[in-house]
């Protein structure tokens, strides 16, 4: 954008459908309400017509839907704005008056999450300007443009066309998207912890598929200093866009709790029939290994589902896993009886929740504790240091982590891990 170029400020715009990115289909407008403070969704006759709700508490029909909360839109729209990284990125290079969610829907981009897309236009789907994806020879150019923002120095406009702001759904630290081998990629980068998380990621989300988590595939990627942590986009297939909603929305459109009950109950209700069993007793996996790798930013916006052809919903792979070093006690959403407690008791207080008996729900608990018992070697087979690893052991293997994992380990066999 050239300097004189500034975004006029409107208080309406339009939502598209991008399933076949080739074909958008217009979904309806989006109003700043609550005196900017929120964004209302009505849908057009179009989609009335032939299109499905984009949650529950958007259903198909011409009402203004107006959210509760401030600070937020309507339903699924919410899970289109860029996360807060990408408001970062928007705040240092775009050029507006005004700043409202609306416009953060705008700046997001045609790289957003999910399949809708924002426009300023009713009659085509035009949307903010951005550059050509960039691929992996532009990594350390990439993460020297995420030096500057986090050091709020200045960036050329060349440079910041390798930051791509609306690409996740929820998370503050630096990321951007990336072609690898055809494909999309959100690369994270570092935001200048003293542990290296990315590499921490890559060896979590790995351990986590040994433990039979469906998750979404990484990379560890090398830099001059450090490295970078690839994850395959989950919400595209080929030149397909997927739907894609958080837990927070989806829990929230149906009235519940953010929990993993809560969770497990709604894909009763919107997973395939034949699906149901898999898809509760993965989620319960999820939970059992979060709560014994200590992950507890395993907030809402942490979990996604995936809208299927048949106007179903499949949980969508694991993703933003790995260790948050605190040894906090409790998760960041309720797991059973005792509320959030990080506990495998609380656990597996409410088995038929996760459509399971109390020994099915035992035994893939105890199977998870074994093979988080030799996290320390697949962490090391996947690269990270030493030193990095026992900042990690005092939480992991700690008294309270580590005793809940022994415990299991005495009524079930112990389980090798294989290699990263």
């Amino acid at each position: 954008m050239a300097d004189g170029d500034i975004y006029k400020p409107q208080d309406t715009l339009y939502v598209w459908w991008l399933g076949n990115p080739a074909q958008p289909v217009p979904v309806g407008q989006l109003r700043l309400v609550s005196g900017g403070r929120a964004v209302a969704v009505q849908y057009g006759n179009a989609w009335l017509a032939s299109g499905f709700p984009l949650s529950e508490d958007l259903p198909l029909t011409q009402d203004l839907f107006v959210p509760r909360d401030k600070d937020t839109a309507a339903g699924a729209v919410d899970d289109a704005r860029p996360d807060r990284w990408g408001e970062r990125v928007i705040r240092k290079f775009e050029k507006s008056p005004r700043l409202s969610i609306l416009e953060y829907l705008l700046f997001a981009g045609d790289d957003r999450y999910g399949a809708l897309g924002v426009s300023q236009s009713a009659q085509a789907y035009v949307p903010w300007r951005s550059a050509p994806m960039p691929g992996l020879a532009s990594l350390d150019a990439i993460a020297e443009v995420v030096r500057k923002v986090l050091a709020n120095e200045p960036v050329p406009e060349l440079q910041r066309r390798l930051i791509h702001p609306g690409v996740s759904m929820g998370g503050a630290r630096p990321k951007s998207v990336v072609s690898i081998d055809g494909e999309p990629w959100l690369v994270k980068f570092s935001a200048g912890d003293d542990v290296d998380m990315e590499l921490l990621e890559h060896a979590t989300m790995t351990l986590a598929a040994v433990c039979g988590v469906d998750v979404a595939p990484t990379r560890a990627l090398k830099l001059s200093t450090g490295h970078a942590v690839a994850i395959r986009r989950f919400d595209r297939v080929g030149a397909f866009r997927l739907h894609a909603m958080s837990a927070n929305v989806a829990l929230r459109a149906a009235g519940e709790e953010l929990g993993y009950p809560q969770l497990s109950q709604l894909l009763r209700r919107i997973a395939p029939a034949a699906e149901i069993a898999q898809q509760q007793q993965q989620l319960f996996r999820r939970m059992a290994f979060n709560i014994l790798i200590d992950n507890t930013d395993d907030h809402e916006k942490n979990h996604a589902l995936l809208r299927q052809d048949d106007g179903s919903y499949r949980l969508a792979p694991a993703f933003d896993v790995l260790p948050s070093a605190q040894g906090l006690g409790y998760q960041a959403i309720l797991v059973g009886d005792a509320g959030a407690d990080s506990t495998l008791d609380n656990a597996l207080s409410q088995p038929r929740a996760f459509g399971m008996n109390g020994a099915a729900a035992r035994s893939i608990a105890s199977e998870i504790a074994g093979h988080v018992e030799g996290w320390k070697e697949h962490f090391r087979d996947a690269g990270v240091s030493d030193r990095d690893i026992d900042v990690l052991a005092q939480y992991i293997d700690g008294g309270r982590l580590g005793a809940q994992r022994r415990e299991f380990l005495q009524v079930a066999p112990k389980r090798g891990v294989r290699k990263a």
